[in-house]
């Protein structure tokens, strides 16, 4: 037999698409020619010598004859080393080596003695696998966990390249990887509200952030716990469902951020880059086939940006798009790559460089125009899309020496789950409310509505600021149990709203 094939899959944004691996062996002479076509990238053509070294060292020879190897659709670029063992079985099989590859779909890296190195996308593979009816999925075993939790596909970890032509010519001495039991979501290890001291209003204000998907923002002095909030705020979040576990767990995958041998990921992502990240850092992008940035990282989960206004200028708008349309889209001039970012924005930071600026107890050594040109880093459009604003002032010292016992997250988070439930109903959290259900679902009293129309008036709000409040205040009403937005409900979401008119203004 001189030509073979085996399937593959390639993975772009957070999805694979199928891959052809065809070889054919031919005699040319005195040289023994190794071609690679189908677009393959720099990783990919470097192949060679992996693929040659673990063949001869795993005891299969290799051909004495050129090989020539297509990766199809050639239309499309391959990228990674994920390609080495289809490539490798397909060799096995144009020399007579293995058969009956129909039914397998193949991703994994040779090491020169044949063991078989992790990749990345292992889920979506696996995804692309059940998608294409291919019955058997063969990774290598770091993989097997997180490729098991896809229903409708065998999927079988190995090794080593022997392992393989093992399992291909007795599979019935193997047994397929079966999916891990669902833990208890919530990572124990998380800090506890308990532990903060004070702070009754920022509590609250994260709390109904928490219950309704609501963007944040802490300002205030330095040393006041904005940071210690921030890390305590994914504990009070509800649980992944299946479905967003599914397609978190893709995006930190084909990033690289899985643990080794992990399945999914069992509770909210809480990433805080530094504000030195750059803007492909933070969106996503970068050479070749773009990677998923620090908001698609944090898809269904928390980014946290301290220091807020130390981010450079240019990085922060990019924040704009992916809080309004929750992704990101990277053109390139080959491919054109969307990510999702459905994340909940929490930023802290100082009212001025020097942090004392409002403070009762310090001396602010700021000027006006250094005070002015700090807080302008954060534009109002930005601003606009944060729908809860709070001031941090400094824990007073008989709060701080208090033995009074705090609320625990356990006890927030179960509000937070009991309104999450109440949104569940709606089909949508209150953060991500159409606008054409906003009339309907913040239906408000007279009462409410002369509260709201005042503070339109005296704020000078604009439209979007005008729905945003109306989402927050449904979130304070499904905190309430209230089937109905009452005018406290509108009066605590204008006060999440007012902090910008201190310092903005």
């Amino acid at each position: 037999m001189a030509l073979f094939k085996t399937r593959s899959a390639a993975v772009y944004g957070i999805d694979a698409c199928p891959i052809d691996v065809e070889v054919d062996l031919y005699k040319s002479g005195l040289n023994r020619d190794f071609m690679l076509v189908g677009m393959p990238d720099a990783a990919v053509r470097e192949s060679r010598e992996r693929i040659k070294s673990a063949l001869m060292n795993s005891g299969f020879g290799y051909p004495n004859q050129s090989v020539t190897v297509n990766l199809a659709p050639a239309q499309v670029r391959k990228e990674g080393s994920g390609f080495d063992l289809p490539m490798a079985l397909a060799i096995l099989g144009a020399m007579g080596m293995c058969k009956g590859l129909d039914q397998h779909l193949l991703v994994g890296e040779l090491s020169l003695d044949g063991a078989i190195r992790p990749v990345r996308g292992a889920l979506s593979v696996a995804v692309c696998a059940r998608e294409q009816k291919i019955a058997n999925l063969i990774l290598p075993a770091e993989n097997a966990s997180e490729a098991a939790v896809v229903e409708g596909v065998k999927v079988f970890g190995m090794r080593h390249l022997a392992e393989v032509v093992a399992l291909l010519a007795t599979p019935e001495k193997f047994a397929p990887r079966v999916a891990e039991e669902n833990a208890e979501p919530l990572d124990e290890s998380l800090p506890d509200f308990q532990d903060v001291r004070g702070q009754t209003t920022a509590k609250r204000a994260l709390q109904v952030a928490a219950a309704g998907g609501h963007n944040v923002l802490m300002v205030g002095p330095p040393g006041s716990g904005k940071t210690m909030l921030a890390k305590r705020f994914a504990g009070i979040l509800p649980p992944l469902t299946f479905e967003e576990a599914i397609e978190t767990t893709k995006i930190h995958s084909i990033a690289g951020a899985l643990p080794p041998g992990g399945s999914l990921l069992r509770w909210r992502p809480f990433r805080m880059p530094h504000h030195t990240i750059s803007d492909a850092g933070l969106i996503g992008g970068g050479s070749g086939s773009p990677r998923p940035g620090e908001v698609s990282l944090a898809h269904h989960g928390v980014l946290f940006l301290d220091e807020f206004p130390e981010f450079p200028r240019n990085v922060l708008e990019m924040l704009r798009q992916p809080l309004e349309d929750l992704n990101v889209t990277i053109a390139r001039s080959n491919m054109t790559t969307k990510f999702p970012a459905n994340f909940m924005l929490v930023a802290a930071m100082n009212p001025c460089p020097c942090g004392f600026y409002g403070d009762q107890t310090r001396e602010c050594r700021c000027t006006p125009a250094i005070i002015q040109r700090y807080l302008g880093k954060i534009s109002g459009p930005l601003l606009d899309r944060i729908d809860i604003q709070i001031e941090v002032p400094a824990v007073p010292y008989k709060e701080l020496r208090s033995n009074e016992v705090m609320e625990s997250s356990a006890d927030m988070r179960a509000r937070v789950n009991a309104a999450r439930q109440i949104q569940l109903g709606r089909g949508y959290t209150n953060a991500r409310m159409p606008v054409s259900q906003i009339r309907k679902e913040c239906a408000l009293d007279a009462s409410g509505e002369r509260t709201l129309e005042m503070a339109m008036r005296r704020m000078s709000l604009s439209a979007r600021a005008h729905d945003r409040i109306l989402k927050v205040a449904r979130t304070i009403a499904d905190l309430d149990h209230s089937g109905t937005v009452a005018a406290k409900h509108i009066a605590e979401a204008i006060q999440y709203r007012s902090l910008d008119r201190n310092y903005w203004s």
